[in-house]
């Protein structure tokens, strides 16, 4: 009993003198969030130094309520200031061109051109947005450590961002977060997946990537074909 009793103050001292729990929880949040914030810097600074970039990219999306994601795959190409051009592929042929807003594609298989705004398209394009101003993080986002401090290739954190809300944005918001991993020696973007309002989770795997080739600007230019129907896209809702 003697022992038993001396044990209780001595348990309540140590757990004065030792940080709290909260305190050290707290502790290890900041730690995590300058860490990503790192990251965020170093994929920023990459970018800004890179005046066009090719890719090739896998993409996976899990439709709510479906068991089997839907694959494809194709070619990205971006060059400065505003320009994307986004290519699928495999299993279709579909081509997407961008210039800052404006944005246009092209299925082959249907004979169409929609044609739309950016911030107006469905969440799907959130990878277009994003590697179009991929510079810019910060602005766009709020950066914040993935739940569990996940990690990636090379030990490097995986990075959420939650996009900032605005007047513009609301009516039309789909997506609820990005989750970025890094290659670890360049911080070009490895893979994004992007988790939608919907429950749809689309993850794009980025390889093969050719930064500074000197892209020539026809590769951006697009003109609709004879006979091809052009359509305006509606405007999406909030959900």
């Amino acid at each position: 009993m003697k022992k038993l009793v001396l044990a209780i103050p001595i348990t309540v001292c140590s757990l004065l003198i030792l940080p709290s729990a909260h305190a050290v929880e707290e502790e290890r949040d900041d730690k995590a969030l300058k860490e990503v914030q790192e990251v965020v810097k170093k994929v920023q600074a990459r970018y800004e130094k890179t005046r066009d970039l090719q890719a090739d990219f896998k993409q996976s999306t899990k439709i709510e309520g479906f068991a089997t994601p839907i694959a494809s795959s194709g070619r990205v190409y971006i060059k400065k200031p505003g320009r994307l051009r986004w290519d699928y592929l495999d299993p279709n042929v579909e081509e997407i061109y961008v210039k800052k807003d404006e944005v246009m594609m092209y299925v082959p298989e249907h004979q169409q051109v929609l044609v739309g705004k950016l911030t107006q398209m469905a969440a799907s394009q959130a990878p277009l947005q994003l590697l179009q101003g991929v510079a810019q993080l910060e602005e766009e986002f709020q950066v914040e450590p993935t739940p569990g401090g996940k990690r990636g290739a090379g030990g490097v954190p995986l990075v959420t961002l939650l996009p900032k809300q605005t007047a513009e944005s609301e009516p039309v918001r789909t997506l609820n977060w990005i989750v970025l991993e890094v290659q670890p020696k360049t911080f070009f973007i490895k893979t994004v997946s992007i988790h939608e309002i919907s429950g749809n989770v689309s993850t794009f795997e980025f390889t093969n990537l050719k930064p500074n080739q000197g892209l020539k600007n026809d590769l951006f230019e697009f003109t609709v074909p004879a006979g091809v129907e052009v359509v305006k896209a509606p405007t999406l809702r909030a959900p």
